[in-house]
C-alpha cells in the first residue's frame, strides 16, 4: 500500500508523574489525543511510526478511557481502542534514538500527544531535541496537544537545566536557559494553567504539579495564547500547531492533516525533497 509519508508520533517512557508535595501520581497519554489526529493522518494517506525515549510502547491514562473524551459517543471510544490496538505502527514502537539513526529525510511530519508524561521526559530528552531541530530547520509540520507542546523545550541546548530550573521556582535560571530557544516568539496553546488547577483539585488529591506548563512556555518566549477552560483551541504558527486540551483533538487533527498536505505538495516540486519520501510502501 502506498503513503504519502511517515509521519513521526512522539510517546513518553514516563508513568509516574512526582509532585510537589513528593507523592507519585500514575500517569499515561490521553487516548483520544494520540488516537484523533493519528487516526487522521492515517484516514488521510500517512503512515503512522512511533517512536519513545526506551523505545517502549506509551502507557494510557486510565482517567482517558471514556467516552465523555470522544463526545459521548462509546462507539468512538471503541474505535480509538481498535485503532490504537490495531496500527502496526502504534503496537511496534521504536525508540527515538533508532529513528534518528536510520534517517529523519523520510518523515514529513512529527506529534506529540499529551497527558502529563512530556513534562517528565520528553521536555528534556536530547533525542527528540534532535528531532525538533531537523524538522524546525526543514519546515516541516511539528503538531504537539494538551501538555505535549510542553516537550518543544527539548530543542533548547540548556533543555535539562530548564527543568530543574522549573521545579526550583528559578525563573531567572530558566530564562538564561531558554536562551536561543528555536521556538522563541512563536504562537502557540498548551494546557492553561487554570485547566492545571481542575485537574489537581479532582484528579490528584488537591496536590500541585511541580511546574505549570503554559508559564513554562511564557518563561521560554512562547506567545502563548489559551481559552477559557476546556474549550477546543488550536493555533499554527509557521510549522509549529499546538492544541490547548482534550476537546482540541479533531481541531490540531484538521490543521496538521492541511499542513502535512501542504508540505508534501510543496516539497514534491522541490529538487530537495528526496525521492524516497514522497511515496513510501508500509
Amino acid at each position: 500500500m502506498k503513503t504519502k509519508g511517515k509521519i513521526l508520533t512522539i510517546g513518553s517512557s514516563a508513568d509516574t508523574f512526582a509532585l510537589k508535595d513528593g507523592r507519585k501520581e500514575p500517569m499515561g497519554y490521553y487516548l483520544n489525543e494520540l488516537a484523533i489526529p493519528a487516526q487522521a493522518a492515517v484516514d488521510a494517506g500517512y503512515e503512522i511510526v512511533l517512536a519513545t525515549p526506551k523505545g517502549r510502547k506509551p502507557v494510557v491514562d486510565r482517567h482517558s478511557l471514556v467516552a465523555d473524551h470522544f463526545g459521548g459517543s462509546e462507539e468512538a471510544l471503541q474505535k480509538a481502542l481498535n485503532f490504537v490496538a490495531t496500527n502496526s505502527g502504534v503496537q511496534n514502537p521504536r525508540s527515538i534514538r533508532s529513528v534518528i539513526d536510520e534517517g529523519l529525510d523520510t518523515y514529513v511530519g512529527v506529534f506529540v500527544p499529551g497527558g502529563h508524561p512530556p513534562m517528565v521526559d520528553l521536555m528534556q530528552d536530547p533525542d527528540l531535541g534532535e528531532v525538533l531541530r531537523h524538522f524546525h530547520a526543514e519546515s516541516k509540520p511539528t503538531a504537539l496537544l494538551c501538555h505535549g507542546p510542553i516537550a518543544v523545550t527539548a530543542a533548547m541546548s540548556e533543555a535539562v537545566h530548564f527543568r530543574q530550573a522549573l521545579v526550583k521556582g528559578d525563573v531567572a535560571a530558566a530564562k538564561s536557559a531558554a536562551e536561543g530557544w528555536q521556538y522563541a516568539g512563536y504562537r502557540m496553546t498548551i494546557f492553561s494553567n487554570d485547566e492545571e488547577h481542575y485537574v489537581e483539585d479532582n484528579l490528584m488529591g488537591g496536590s500541585k504539579v511541580p511546574f505549570y506548563v503554559a508559564t513554562a512556555l511564557e518563561i521560554a518566549g512562547g506567545m502563548v495564547e489559551t481559552n477559557a477552560g476546556f474549550e477546543a483551541h488550536a493555533v499554527e504558527d509557521r510549522e509549529l500547531i499546538t492544541g490547548q486540551n482534550p476537546p482540541s483533538d479533531h481541531a490540531i487533527a484538521d490543521l496538521f492533516v492541511k499542513a502535512l498536505d501542504r508540505y508534501v505538495a510543496e516539497s514534491a516540486t522541490s529538487s530537495t525533497f528526496p525521492v524516497t519520501s514522497r511515496y513510501l510502501s508500509c
